[in-house]
């Protein structure tokens, strides 16, 4: 996820550039830059590490770049650390080709492979860079079928701002899953990832379609089809403050997260997944290291801790592997035996979680061997540990987590299947299974985002409560750490989790009329016991809502109130029943009238013990 901004018009780009780049900074800001063309065709390349002020200071907010035309990034890693190298614009040889881009390449590897056999020698560590190369290589004078043949050849999601050191005043665009839309002012027009970036300048966009191929030069707008076939396309009017813009017309950018959620299980999947079979040789783990996993010791804080809490569960029914799971605040002081064989798996968002951190250089200083999961590249867990498995969720601005985690479930799913083919423990049919059910979560997601009008109505009813339990056995007791931590964290309603078969070993003496229950049963071995309890509850006076998924309808019998999600392998169930308690913590926070995307007390990243 990284922001994209482009102009072509009678202004000096630069500034316009920076400034559109301001507001879409909260999509990515570990680096930023811009390619701008002189009259005389030349593109100048600006670009820096760090967040876009240090971009203005060295152009001097703009000034000190002249021309008409750009294209402008600022970015959020997901191949290369941030560096200034690695930063956007990307050009090919001579600058004949300038590129920023939002995405991820999926099959950047082989093509860098074959440009280098060709001759081509790379400035970056990142994806983007193949396409400019690309691009050039096909470049004979005709932009549209340049860039047709150079994507033909590409696998992934993108939105790409295309300038050619041959075409002055010419930017060109095109897309596919990742967003982009073009503007047309009074005195230019303009591409963006998003509407805010230009708002202050035009309210007249167009929103591109995939693999639609845009021409902007001046106020001039064409679009193509990849063939060349010129297509007509309706401008609409923004309505939305900047404010709402910012958050893409949701009210808060929490909401805005829990609906990026499809698309950021699909980046974090589907580059991992080819020909149906999971390929992790980023990590670097041979298939005889896998088999020498005796034991694996997971730790994390948070929402991440709740993801090892369900990760253990997914490892030992999937893989046969024992799996130990510890806070991070607690793993170093109580003097683990870590011992030859474990492999130490760190989850964390922000990469940087102190806790987190520390656990990880204990590990080290005991001689035993790490992977990470974190979302953001080049953070200290992820330069510290031996491996890391990248989530692409892209930044999140709420505190209250939602895509990061539902990437961290998935993505421990992952190494899951992995790790089970590899050892014998999962049959072959099985895995098979397994992966078609991993590609079809996001598909599943969304249509459980379709039906968030009944949460919301539900969440009226938790608004007014004290207090509220959530209940479930095995996966489903994982799931419910996870919901009552977000409903206490952003509505601060008192809130517990419990796994139900405790409940009559003491937790069943603070049920009293009105007490609000969630009871998630999804595990098809334990729905009959988890229906017993919400029986127990609601028999002393409880008001049950049972979260389950499509077939099991004996529960609306046990309770007030039912939501399904759809069927999927039982250890994938976290990744569905996560949306409507997210989507209830939203909704109840609303309800109570609370600033959802901070709420009182809580920082996004913990980087203090």
């Amino acid at each position: 996820m990284c922001g994209i901004v482009g102009y072509t018009g009678r202004s000096e780009a630069c500034p316009i550039l920076l400034d559109g780049l301001q507001r879409l900074e909260y999509r990515g800001y570990d680096s930023a830059g811009v390619a701008v063309g002189a009259d005389n065709g030349k593109l100048e390349v600006v670009k820096v590490k760090g967040r876009l002020e240090a971009l203005r200071e060295m152009t001097d907010s703009g000034r000190a770049v002249h021309g008409r035309y750009g294209i402008g990034h600022t970015r959020w890693a997901t191949h290369g650390e941030p560096t200034a190298a690695n930063a956007h614009p990307h050009v090919s040889k001579d600058s004949r080709v300038a590129v920023v881009h939002n995405g991820i390449i999926e099959n950047f590897q082989e093509l860098r492979q074959s440009l280098e056999r060709h001759g081509v020698v790379f400035a970056s560590q990142t994806d983007t860079e193949c396409v400019a190369h690309l691009i050039d290589r096909y470049y004979q004078g005709d932009a549209v079928e340049a860039i047709a043949r150079a994507l033909a050849r590409v696998r992934g999601s993108y939105a790409l701002g295309i300038l050619f050191r041959d075409e002055p005043g010419v930017i060109w665009a095109i897309r596919k899953d990742s967003p982009m839309i073009v503007g047309q002012g009074e005195d230019g027009s303009f591409i963006a990832s998003d509407v805010p970036a230009i708002l202050k300048h035009t309210r007249r966009v167009c929103y591109v379609q995939n693999m639609e191929l845009v021409r902007l030069e001046g106020t001039d707008i064409r679009f193509y089809s990849l063939d060349g076939e010129e297509l007509k396309k309706e401008f609409t009017t923004v309505e939305w403050d900047a404010d709402a813009a910012e958050k893409g017309g949701y009210a808060h950018f929490m909401l805005k997260e829990i609906h990026e959620q499809p698309k950021a299980v699909t980046d974090t999947i589907s580059p991992r997944i080819r020909d149906g079979r999971i390929n992790l040789e980023e990590l670097g783990l041979s298939d005889d290291d896998i088999r020498g996993i005796r034991r694996i010791q997971m730790t994390a804080c948070g929402s991440a801790y709740h993801v090892c809490m369900t990760a253990r569960y997914v490892f030992e029914s999937l893989a046969r592997i024992p799996v130990d799971v510890d806070l991070a605040s607690e793993l170093r002081y109580r003097n683990p035996v870590l011992e030859e064989g474990t492999l130490l798996v760190v989850v964390s968002q922000s990469g940087e979680t102190a806790d987190s951190l520390a656990a990880l250089r204990y590990a080290k200083e005991k001689g035993i061997r790490t992977l990470a999961i974190v979302n953001v590249v080049g953070s200290s867990i992820a330069r510290e540990a031996d491996m890391v498995l990248y989530t692409w969720a892209g930044p999140e601005i709420a505190v209250a987590t939602t895509k990061a985690y539902s990437t961290q479930l998935v993505a421990c799913d992952l190494l899951a299947l992995h790790f089970g083919l590899v050892r014998g423990a999962l049959a072959e049919a099985d895995y098979q299974a397994h992966v078609r059910e991993l590609q079809e979560l996001p598909r599943k997601i969304e249509r459980l985002l379709e039906e968030k009008e009944r949460v919301q109505w539900f969440a009226g009813k938790l608004a007014a409560r004290q207090s509220v339990f959530f209940i479930g056995r095995g996966l489903d007791y994982a799931s419910s750490l996870e919901g009552s931590l977000k409903l206490k964290e952003i509505s601060y309603i008192h809130s517990e989790a419990y796994a139900a078969g405790e409940l009559k070993h003491g937790t069943i003496s603070l049920i009293e009329n009105g007490t609000m229950v969630v009871g998630i049963a999804t595990q098809a071995d334990l729905i009959e016991k988890e229906i017993s309890n919400m029986v127990e509850v609601r028999s002393r006076g409880a008001y049950v809502l049972g979260l389950t998924s499509y077939g099991h309808y004996a529960i609306e019998d046990h309770d007030d109130f039912t939501i399904y999600v759809p069927k999927t392998c039982e250890a994938f169930y976290p990744s569905l029943t996560v949306i409507p308690l997210q989507l209830l913590a939203y909704y109840v926070s609303l309800a109570k009238g609370l600033d959802v995307d901070k709420p009182r007390n809580l920082a996004k990243s913990v980087t203090v013990e």
